[in-house]
């Protein structure tokens, strides 16, 4: 009997449990659990999350995992591949050994969460499990030293802890949990494999020629070349934090596998952020996440805050983001169900935002906390504030709660500029769905919020955007979230370069680590301490945003740069991808209300990623080509998997072992259309580019073509080419190409 049967066959092995270097395959909770004891430490550790684990490599369906750690004193290695769906290999190698290795014991614990029997067979060197009709074999490379019998994992840990390794009293070969024992002067490394099978003498033989004859390495999602190891950090991030909610019976990527907070716990925002990056490799895992963001919609309208196994926060909402993410991850697959799944809550949180947090209808909202649910800080100021996520920013201090609202007195800019484009992507999505008449609502209400930014919360005599009293004045501190404006079009031209110069001055936004979450000159900034001062991966990654969208590519291309820089200062040896980072040193853990395996902090190499490829609401699919080398991939895209390459100045796109498209143009190709019939895409040529481009899709026969045109001219093909291809020389900025082809037979 299957306990799981909800898990796609090629994620069934992998790291799900709370215990990172757990191997679990879901289908039958058949658990591999690695238990390590040291003399010199007397205690036993199932290798559980914190300081003294480094996590390596992880491909998000599991098919290379690895890890370091380090327990009494001793470091040891451990790497996991998975052959088929079925079949799993692993090693162990000890690399630093802090006492004599006779003393130190690595074992490997079989048990399944249904209790069933586990049997040592000595014969042939075997470790199964039945569950239901299906076994799950253990074989290793060598023999134990002994194997000890347990009700489960906790009880093994108990018994090195009480006993030492130097006792034979739990020796037994039938138990709910059997441990295979091994010290490190006879094993200082050691290989392993499990299998799955319908007979025990088949699992036992799919095991043991897995362990024969190990499988190649598998080619995960890499980058090299230009901001080499973005994709790679992204993939890690967000595989090592993918786990099951059991309760739930759903895969999503946990805020942080260092956590421990009972359960799962989902905050809205956090999941669709997880949602975007998962998607860039896996369709499905993005959508399990953006199902995972879903589930917390209330029946009064908007996004659970914080949706917990031990607490709910009903009453608030976060930043509504989700429409946003909801139609990049749209542009990038074109899963026209996706949108369909997503856009009945997402329009009704839109209308709760306006209908429950605009007590004076301004036109503008307020945080708040709403009298529902009993969720911690319900009614409280510091409620109401988590509504905007930035929960102890400076930009909240002079904000005064009122009870019969249950609103902050002020206006927050950033809170209504992602309000107005939630509003301006939800037209977008009610377009694609044929809901015309929903698209103009949403159309109207993003175009009243822009004005009402534009006119209200513009600060002219500081030249940015800042909070304001809703019956008065602005408040002193402001945050990134006054660029924001940026990201919904809100800002007048003249707004936008003043804006800039704030970005730029050292004794404002400007610096070497950016962006800190409060003016360098605001008094909260030395606070060093969450929203005030430090900087926050998710807002890097909005106000990249916000500069490509007001046209700033070159700004946009430097804050890019700025933000890897600043995570390749802690992941490169390191491994720590924070949850926010000290904006005059650039540290991550120099402050200790930060975590630092956090799942958004991945939004910073993300930026790395879109510097090559990306799929966003200003230029559609966007490649970029600057001359420099540089591979990419593979991940999802309209077209299915695809790789981008650029070598000696050529960019090249593939997808199924094919070249789709190559290109020697320098700069950047936007609004990128990969059709059977139709090829079309806008030009955008770096200044002081080559004399001369081309553009070929060597994949399409020249008699193929119906019509080119470039910027509304007609275009030929070059002639005595096997496949089409195009002179771009002298194509200005913005020109569209489309390409009409004849239909294949």
């Amino acid at each position: 009997m299957l306990v799981d049967a909800t898990v796609e066959a090629s994620k069934a092995w992998n790291t799900w449990s709370n215990r990172p270097a757990e191997l679990v395959f879901l289908p039958l909770g058949v658990r591999l659990t690695p238990v390590l004891f040291s003399s010199r430490a007397a205690k036993a550790t199932t290798i559980r999350p914190g300081a003294d684990l480094l996590l390596g490599r992880h491909g998000l369906d599991g098919e290379a995992i690895e890890f370091e750690t380090r327990h009494g004193g001793s470091r040891l290695s451990f790497a996991y591949r998975k052959a088929d769906p079925y079949i799993v290999t692993g090693r162990w190698t000890a690399l630093d050994l802090a006492e004599w290795g006779l003393r130190y014991w690595v074992s490997l614990c079989l048990s399944a969460e249904s209790g069933a029997t586990v049997r040592y067979d000595a014969a042939e060197g075997a470790t199964v499990v039945e569950v239901g009709t299906r076994f799950v074999a253990l074989v290793t490379r060598d023999r134990p030293v002994q194997v000890t019998a347990h009700a489960d994992v906790a009880a093994l840990v108990a018994d090195f802890d009480a006993h030492g390794y130097f006792y034979k009293g739990s020796r037994g070969t039938e138990a709910p949990a059997l441990a295979l024992r091994f010290e490190l002067e006879m094993a200082h490394d050691g290989a392993f494999a499990a299998a799955v099978a319908d007979s025990a003498a088949l699992a036992i033989a799919k095991a043991k020629a897995a362990l024969a004859d190990p499988a190649p390495e598998p080619a995960l999602p890499a980058q090299t070349g230009r901001y080499a190891g973005a994709l790679d950090a992204v993939r890690d991030v967000m595989a090592w934090n993918t786990l099951r909610d059991t309760d739930s019976r759903r895969n999503f990527t946990a805020t942080s596998r260092m956590w421990d907070l009972g359960g799962f716990a989902v905050w809205f925002n956090d999941q669709t952020y997880a949602a975007l990056m998962t998607n860039v490799f896996d369709r499905a895992a993005g959508y399990e996440n953006m199902a995972a963001a879903m589930a917390s919609a209330t029946p009064q309208g908007n996004f659970t805050c914080l949706l917990s196994t031990t607490d709910q926060w009903v009453d608030r909402s976060q930043a509504p983001n989700g429409a946003f993410m909801a139609w990049m991850m749209y542009l990038r697959t074109r899963e026209r169900s996706g949108l369909d799944f997503v856009y009945e809550p997402l329009a009704r949180n839109q209308r709760w935002w306006r209908e429950h947090r605009d007590p004076t209808r301004l036109g503008l909202v307020s945080c708040g906390t709403s009298d529902v649910g009993d969720g911690m800080y319900k009614g409280l100021h510091f409620g109401a504030r988590n509504e905007t996520g930035m929960d102890n920013s400076a930009t909240h201090d002079e904000a005064v709660y009122d009870p019969e609202t249950r609103t902050l007195s002020t206006l927050d800019v950033g809170l209504n500029a992602v309000l107005a484009l939630d509003a301006q992507m939800l037209a977008l999505i009610a377009r694609e769905l044929g809901r015309d008449a929903e698209a103009a609502e949403f159309e109207a209400l993003a175009a009243s919020s822009r004005d009402l930014i534009r006119t209200e919360l513009w600060n002219e005599a500081r030249g940015l955007f800042a909070n304001r009293q809703r019956t008065g004045g602005f408040v002193r501190s402001v945050g990134p979230t006054s660029f924001y404006p940026l990201l919904c079009g809100a800002a007048t031209p003249e707004q936008a370069k003043r804006l800039l110069a704030h970005l730029d001055d050292p004794e404002s936004f400007g610096g070497d680590w950016i962006i800190p979450n409060a003016s360098r000159d605001d008094p909260a900034y030395k606070d060093n301490v969450y929203w005030r001062g430090r900087i926050w991966p998710n807002v890097n990654y909005f106000l990249w945003h916000a500069l490509r969208a007001a046209g700033f590519e070159d700004e946009a291309g430097t804050f890019a740069r700025k933000s890897f820089q600043l995570f390749e200062k802690s992941w490169a040896e390191q491994r720590i991808v924070a949850e926010n980072y000290n904006a005059e040193t650039g540290e991550a853990m120099d402050q200790g209300d930060t975590d630092p395996f956090y799942s958004w902090g991945a939004m910073l190499p993300l930026l790395g990623v879109a510097e090559v490829m990306d799929f966003n609401p200003w230029g559609g699919w966007e490649v970029r080509n600057t001359g420099e080398p540089v591979r990419l991939g593979p991940v999802e895209s309209p077209v299915g998997p695809v790789e981008l390459r650029v070598e000696d100045g050529v960019l090249t796109l593939r997808s199924a072992s094919r070249i789709r498209l190559e290109t020697d143009l320098v700069g950047r190709l936007s609004h990128l259309t990969l059709e059977p019939n139709f090829v079309s895409l806008r030009l955008h040529p770096a200044s002081g580019a080559q004399e001369t481009a081309r553009l070929a899709l060597p994949d399409i026969a020249p008699d193929r073509l119906v019509a080119a045109r470039m910027g509304g001219r007609d275009l030929a093909p070059l002639e005595g080419q096997p496949f089409l291809a195009f002179d771009l020389s002298g194509a200005a900025a913005g020109e569209r190409l489309d390409i009409h082809l004849t239909p294949l037979a």
